[in-house]
């Protein structure tokens, strides 16, 4: 039996990166892997730090019967406590145990709060460009039946204020923000979030009801320039952050990652049991107990980010002198620069002919620009140089 209408639809949609990933295992098949420089898909290459594995071998070899059996879906207590530890003294606020859901991954995080909250006919609003699977997130709730809303952003990727507040309405349920963002590296100021913030209150009021911000943060701890994370839980009280340790301990395959609901907001206690339940009825039941005690022990821990911020210096001081466009990104490992063509789909055809792999900017709701995820090897930044300087100068640049 075919697969439903819907399903073909999102994977016409949302099969961008994973194409071009797929044409990167082609050419590397027809080429060898060397030759060939793929910057498609954001999977950290940095190792885990050190720590992980002495932690990790610790918890393997201990004895007690029921280390691994089922606990509260919310999690153990005492890696809720750690998180919420981690935050109060990071943002400031009293956060405790039961403000935090341990989940399966930032993905599962973001799937339990949608489905605790979204009823059908309910807005979501989020900020292009964006990771596509958002609108899948929303689209697996109320029914399929919730919408998602795209506002458009400046030309440094930042929120306008108006073209914000013109997007509310009465059904707006919540308001997705990316900081540090993939594709494009941005991250949100104080003042942006402060305004943000500012704009759903008077529509919270409003409307007599909380409007919910929700802080997809998995990059929140990879972030350059000696700057540090602008928490939108200082800016907003109606707030829940959805993140993992997938990018800042390197751990993507083994799907440990929470919900953290602000100690303000009025209706947490309702929310931690609906978050609770879903993160049980929708299949995850609870997250992986191993990895739970593991990332107990290490809220103080994270990879090596000089990586990363020497990877974007080579490739923004290299890029920039051929003559590519683009705003210089504050975290995460994406570059997204302007595409040199109209169509950011060709671009990325015409780029394949000199073995490199880039995602158009189409695929994040960001058409006109492509993205670089620079989570790789050194050599193949350097290595790839030679070949984006032939297409710079093929196309005209500089």
């Amino acid at each position: 039996m075919p697969v439903s209408k819907s399903i073909n639809e999102a994977l016409n949609r949302g099969s961008f990166i994973r194409k071009m990933f797929e044409e990167g295992r082609r050419l590397k098949q027809q080429y060898g892997a060397d030759n060939v420089f793929d910057f498609s898909l954001g999977n950290p290459d940095v190792p885990p730090p050190p720590e992980f594995q002495k932690v990790l071998e610790e918890e393997a070899r201990r004895t007690d019967p029921m280390i691994h059996g089922y606990m509260a879906n919310a999690g153990y207590e005492e890696t809720r406590a750690a998180v919420a530890a981690t935050y109060s003294s990071g943002v400031g606020l009293p956060f405790e145990a039961g403000n935090i859901v341990i989940t399966s991954g930032a993905g599962g995080a973001m799937n339990v709060v949608l489905k605790s909250i979204l009823d059908p006919g309910d807005e979501v609003v989020v900020f292009a460009p964006f990771f596509v699977e958002y609108g899948f997130y929303i689209g697996n709730h109320a029914g399929g039946a919730a919408n998602m809303v795209v506002v458009e952003t400046d030309d440094r990727f930042l929120p306008v204020a108006e073209t914000f507040s013109e997007a509310l309405t009465e059904r707006t349920k919540a308001v997705i923000i990316n900081s540090p963002n993939n594709p494009t590296g941005v991250l949100y100021p104080p003042e942006t979030l402060a305004t943000l913030g500012s704009i759903l209150d008077d529509h919270s009021r409003k409307l007599g009801r909380p409007v919910y911000l929700i802080s997809d943060e998995p990059y929140r701890e990879i972030i350059f320039d000696g700057l540090t994370y602008p928490s939108p839980f200082k800016h907003y009280d109606h707030t829940l952050a959805t993140t993992s340790s997938s990018k800042d301990l390197s751990l993507p395959g083994e799907r440990i990652g929470h919900v953290a609901i602000s100690p303000s907001a009025a209706d947490k206690e309702e929310l931690e049991e609906a978050i609770t339940f879903c993160n049980r009825t929708l299949g995850f039941v609870n997250a992986g107990a191993l990895m739970q005690r593991v990332v107990t022990r290490l809220q103080s821990v994270m990879v090596d980010v000089g990586i990363y911020e020497r990877r974007r210096n080579a490739l923004c001081s290299a890029l920039g002198e051929m003559g590519f466009e683009f705003v210089r990104p504050e975290g995460a490992f994406y570059l997204f620069p302007k595409s040199p063509m109209e169509n950011d789909g060709e671009f990325a055809d015409f780029m394949r002919k000199f073995r490199v792999i880039v995602v158009p900017g189409s695929g994040f709701y960001g058409p006109g620009y492509f993205r670089i995820c620079f989570a790789v090897p050194d050599s193949t930044i350097e290595r790839s140089l030679e070949f984006f300087g032939q297409a710079a100068r093929e196309l005209g640049l500089g």
